[in-house]
């Protein structure tokens, strides 16, 4: 999610991204577009989402590059929070001699939102927290015995597989893993990877011949229980190639800390979780809801003890309730999607 483009003379003369992890950064990309092009780079304007690195991790620095290729001007839109970066590389752009300015406005807000997963991993060591869910006009997501399929459309099925495709994983409580029996992977055309797949359950009691253990072929699988958690299942799901991660603490709030912790330290950035309500009920009340998406579907359910969307603690009054920072509205098939963001790193 990082983006650049070369100018010289008030013409692009080059333009990149960051592709795949691993590969070239969003700078380097840019100066190879510009160099394939026969364009000379001396004294153009380097245009780029985020700050310019200046250390060596799977690429070499694209400091290093910038100064080689005689680029007279660096406008960067949105400041690397990492400790290993965090102003470095603007810092020995300047000593080459570049000009550096740091963007502002609405350019610099939209550089910041496109690397929100990104921005809190680096400030939390914590996964950006995505929560889905469909439900009736009377606010359900399931009916009194647990039948939620299929709520949404079509169209929404289909959208939510893409969200699965740009996320590093996708989450469910066991609760829901017993009920729907999910895959949770991404099933549209040109998926260059799967996402990792997260069963937050305690007492590790997902069974070995569900569909979820029986296609860790296709996609990983973190299954994360409490300390209590029989040795026996925990070892059988351990056979089955799943990994699981024992999250300790005295509560569940305390658990769910650790268990967003070691997501972190597994390079997960962006969870998308899916379900259900108990486990999205915890991860609001423990304020670790970034971002809401919810379709809301033509249907009315009308029971006292149907699901709602978030089951925890949740506020005494309405005074007291979260009010998300932005919120956005779209059709989608014939749901309306809503989408609200609850914090911003």
């Amino acid at each position: 999610m990082a983006g650049a483009v070369l100018v010289r003379d008030d013409r692009v003369i080059g333009e990149g991204f960051h592709a795949v992890l691993g590969e070239l950064h969003a700078e380097r990309d840019a100066i190879r577009d510009a160099r394939e092009r026969g364009e000379d780079l001396a004294g153009s304007t380097i245009y780029v989402t985020l700050e310019p690195c200046a250390h060596t991790g799977r690429q070499p620095p694209c400091t290093e590059a910038i100064l080689e290729a005689g680029i007279s001007r660096v406008v960067f839109a949105s400041e690397d929070p990492t400790e290993k970066a965090s102003g470095r590389g603007p810092g020995m752009l300047r000593d080459g001699g570049i000009t550096v300015d740091l963007a502002g406005g609405p350019e610099a807000a939209a550089a910041r939102l496109l690397n929100q997963p990104f921005r809190k991993h680096a400030r939390t060591g914590r996964p950006l927290v995505t929560y889905k869910t469909a439900m009736s006009l009377d606010g359900r997501v399931a009916s009194p015995t647990g039948d939620s399929r299929w709520i949404s459309s079509v169209e929404s099925r289909e959208l939510v597989h893409r969200w699965r495709a740009e996320s590093d994983a996708v989450a469910v409580g066991i609760g829901t893993a017993l009920a729907d029996d999910p895959l949770l992977t991404a099933r549209i055309e040109e998926v260059t990877r799967q996402p990792a797949r997260v069963v937050f359950d305690s007492q590790a009691r997902l069974p070995i011949d569900s569909a979820i253990v029986g296609s860790i072929d296709q996609a990983p699988l973190f299954v994360i229980c409490a300390p209590e958690a029989a040795s026996a299942r925990r070892d059988a799901l351990e056979d089955a190639g799943a990994e699981v991660i024992v999250a300790p603490g005295r509560t569940p709030r305390a658990r769910l800390d650790a268990a967003l912790d070691e997501l972190g330290r597994r390079e997960i950035q962006d969870l998308l979780v899916e379900g259900g309500p108990t486990l999205a009920g915890a991860l609001f009340d423990a304020g670790e809801i970034d971002e809401m998406r919810l379709f809301i579907a033509p249907v009315v359910v009308g029971s006292a003890d149907a699901r709602a969307v978030l089951e925890g603690e949740g506020a005494a009054r309405i005074a007291e309730g979260a009010r998300p920072l932005a919120t956005s509205f779209e059709g989608v098939g014939e749901d309306i999607l809503i989408r609200a963001r609850l914090r911003e790193w």
